[in-house]
C-alpha cells in the first residue's frame, strides 16, 4: 500500500499475511452489511420512519420508532376478550405487533394512519385489519365496529403538538367507539398527561399514569384515560 511520507517520498507498506486476511474478511463483511442491511425488517422499519419524520416531523411527533418494551407496556392492559381495538397513529406497526402478540386477530383491529407510506405497510403486514387513511379528528363521523364497540384504544399520536380543539375531537371520537368500561392508553415523553386537566373535566374523563418505560428512546410515560361517570350518566354510552 503506497503512502506519502512526511519527506515527500512514497513509502510502500505491506501488511503481513497475519493481518491481511482479517482485514480482507472485515472489508467483505462491511460491504455485505451495507448492501443487505436495508433489507432487514428492523433496519427497513427505521429507514421508513425517518423518511416519514423528515417529510412531516410535526405529524410524527417522535424521533425513533417505539421500542418493543414500550409496545409491550402500552398494550399490557389490552384484552382481546373485551372487544376489538382501535389504534390511532399506528405508524410502522410497533404497537400493532404487540396487540397481535396479546391475542388480537387482525380482523379485530382498526388502525388509523394518515401517512400513506405507513398505511400501505400496515395493510401488507396485517391483512384483514381495517386501515383508514383519515385524520383521527374525524373518528366520530365513522362507523368502525358494526357488531360491537371497542374495548380499548391505543394512541400513538403526538397530542402535545395538537390544538385543544383537535384533542377534544379525537377524545370524543375515541370514546364514541368505546364500550362502557373501555379506555384509551397513550404515551408521552413529558412528565404530565398531554391532555390538560381542564379538557378532561370538560369531557368527563380522568387520566392516570400507569407506567414509565425507561428502556425507550426517549423514556416514555404511559397514561390511561377513562370515563368518570357510571353507565347511566355516561354521555358516550349510547355510542354514535
Amino acid at each position: 500500500m503506497p503512502l506519502k511520507a512526511s519527506t515527500g517520498e512514497s513509502v510502500n507498506l505491506r501488511f503481513s499475511p497475519v493481518l491481511s486476511r482479517p482485514l480482507e474478511l472485515a472489508s467483505r463483511f462491511l460491504n455485505f452489511t451495507l448492501t443487505h442491511a436495508a433489507n432487514l425488517p428492523w433496519v427497513a422499519e427505521r429507514v421508513s420512519f425517518l423518511q416519514a419524520w423528515r417529510a412531516n416531523p410535526r405529524s410524527i411527533g417522535a424521533i425513533w420508532p417505539s421500542s418493543a418494551r414500550l409496545a409491550a407496556a402500552i398494550t399490557r392492559e389490552a384484552n382481546p376478550l373485551d372487544g376489538p381495538c382501535l389504534e390511532l397513529g399506528a405508524g410502522t406497526g410497533s404497537f400493532t405487533r404487540a396487540l397481535v402478540a396479546q391475542g388480537f386477530l387482525p380482523r379485530n383491529l382498526v388502525l388509523i394512519e394518515t401517512c400513506e407510506r405507513f398505511a400501505h405497510q400496515l395493510r401488507d403486514e396485517f391483512p384483514g385489519a381495517q386501515v383508514h387513511e383519515i385524520s383521527a379528528t374525524k373518528l366520530a363521523q365513522l362507523r368502525l365496529f358494526p357488531d360491537e364497540r371497542a374495548g380499548v384504544a391505543i394512541c400513538g399520536l403526538p397530542l402535545l403538538n395538537m390544538s385543544a380543539r383537535h384533542q377534544v375531537d379525537i377524545l370524543q371520537g375515541v370514546f364514541s367507539h368505546l364500550r362502557p368500561g373501555g379506555f384509551m392508553l397513550l404515551f408521552t415523553y413529558g412528565p404530565n398527561c398531554p391532555v390538560p386537566r381542564r379538557l378532561l373535566d370538560r369531557l368527563g374523563l380522568r387520566a392516570r399514569r400507569t407506567e414509565t418505560v425507561i428502556a425507550n428512546l426517549p423514556p416514555a410515560h404511559i397514561w390511561k384515560i377513562s370515563r368518570r361517570f357510571s353507565r347511566r350518566a355516561d354521555p358516550y354510552a349510547e355510542g354514535i
